[in-house]
């Protein structure tokens, strides 16, 4: 998804449009991990890219959206941009702890 959303419509309460517009972005995320999984691949990811145009849009994590949204809104800002591109992921496990760490000192 690569999208311009608008915080402020005509007739429109800007708090309805903004909630519709972080409702937009749920929609989208739970559509894309509803996507049967490749072989070898354990779960969705994604790259996400937030700002206020395309062009001034910087890499961020997925789970800052909300906040990044509301900061932009509290700025009285008109529009956001928002870009979350799906790629496949792989769990890495982390290294069981060695006997010696976990002991106190």
């Amino acid at each position: 998804m690569k999208k311009t959303f608008p915080l402020t419509l005509e007739g429109k309460n800007r708090d309805r449009v903004v909630e519709a517009v972080k409702n937009d972005i749920r929609k989208y995320l739970a559509r894309e991990r509803r996507k049967p999984l490749p072989a070898g691949v354990d779960f969705w990811d994604f790259d996400c890219k937030f700002g206020a145009t395309a062009d001034s849009a910087t890499v961020t994590h997925m789970a800052a959206l909300t906040e990044l949204i509301n900061s932009v809104v509290a700025a009285d800002g008109a529009q956001v941009y928002v870009e979350l591109l799906a790629k496949p992921g792989v769990r890495v496990l982390k290294p069981p702890l060695d006997s010696d760490d976990e002991s106190p000192a």
